[in-house]
């Protein structure tokens, strides 16, 4: 395979500018629709002896106690998980009354967790804390691992170049679950940000295959130019990249599907995040030092 990738990129570049900036914009339009896991409320799941009620007519029941927001979605054939920021007892006595008005309840399968706002924006801090530590970890270590390149660029640059193209990843599920969260209600829960850590490390996965092909071959092709060189590398590496990730995209597909709904947005995520990853860490990273190369060395007037 011999593509001439980097003569493409500004291509894309304008691409992945106009998906940035439009999940960007959904982030601080319609923001993220936190679970309690960070905001603190509660939960409550029950399944039905027979058929579940439509969502809708579960909502329209519910709106009548005046309470909170309730956000519902089915969980498995005949179940629904309600959450609310509402930590009372009343109310959640309240609501299953008025689940069993629509259908009898299967027995002992009322499950409530309660979960405190402290607790909730502890948890937002460390989550915090843990993304930018992993940031800086990757910067620390892609550099460590590609010390010894020293042509043309500083192998500071590679780790820089990784955490732009993770923010890529990143900022875009997390658009998508902004525009799911105004439509549907989806939140963003531990298990999601589990999926966002994992994209993280998938996507430098990819990125550090790519970058290992580019040192070999700077070693070796002294003589020829950065641009000749990290096309041939992504070449060489493209083929391993992409089968790689269908391969993985069949499994998590296969969870998303038949993974049931505790398991399904966890699995959205890591589908959103494994497939922009591959397009970063073949179509973004190592262009961007390509033209980092060319802005650094453009004539100065």
């Amino acid at each position: 395979m011999n593509f001439a990738f980097l003569k493409y990129r500004k291509i894309f570049y304008t691409l992945t500018v106009i998906v940035v900036g439009l999940s960007i914009a959904s982030i601080f339009v319609w923001g993220l629709k936190l679970g309690i896991d960070f905001t603190g409320g509660s939960s409550l799941e029950v399944e039905y002896e027979t058929e579940r009620p439509s969502i809708q007519l579960v909502l329209d029941e519910l709106r009548e106690l005046g309470s909170e927001e309730v956000i519902v979605q089915p969980i498995g054939e005949k179940g629904v998980i309600l959450t609310t920021k509402s930590t009372s007892e009343d109310t959640y006595s309240e609501i299953v009354k008025k689940l069993e008005e629509l259908g009898k309840l299967k027995e002992g399968s009322a499950q409530f967790e309660t979960i405190g706002p402290v607790i909730g924006k502890e948890l937002k801090e460390k989550t915090k804390i843990v993304v930018i530590l992993s940031l800086m970890a990757i910067v620390f270590y892609i550099a460590l691992a590609f010390r010894k390149i020293s042509r043309p660029i500083n192998s500071f640059g590679y780790g820089l170049a990784s955490v732009i193209a993770l923010c890529h990843d990143v900022l875009i599920t997390l658009g998508v679950f902004s525009v799911l969260g105004k439509l549907y209600g989806i939140q963003i829960t531990i298990p999601i940000i589990a999926a966002l850590l994992t994209v993280v490390g998938y996507s430098i996965n990819n990125s550090v295959v790519v970058f290992d092909r580019a040192r070999e071959n700077l070693l070796k092709l002294r003589e020829s130019s950065f641009g000749l060189v990290i096309n041939k590398s992504i070449n060489e590496t493209f083929t391993r990249c992409i089968n790689t990730s269908l391969t993985t995209l069949f499994v998590v597909f296969t969870i998303f599907f038949f993974g049931g709904e505790t398991l399904k947005y966890f699995a959205l995520a890591l589908i959103l995040g494994i497939s922009f990853g591959t397009y970063s860490s073949v179509f973004l990273v190592t262009p961007l030092l390509v033209s980092y190369l060319a802005w650094r060395e453009r004539p100065l007037h």
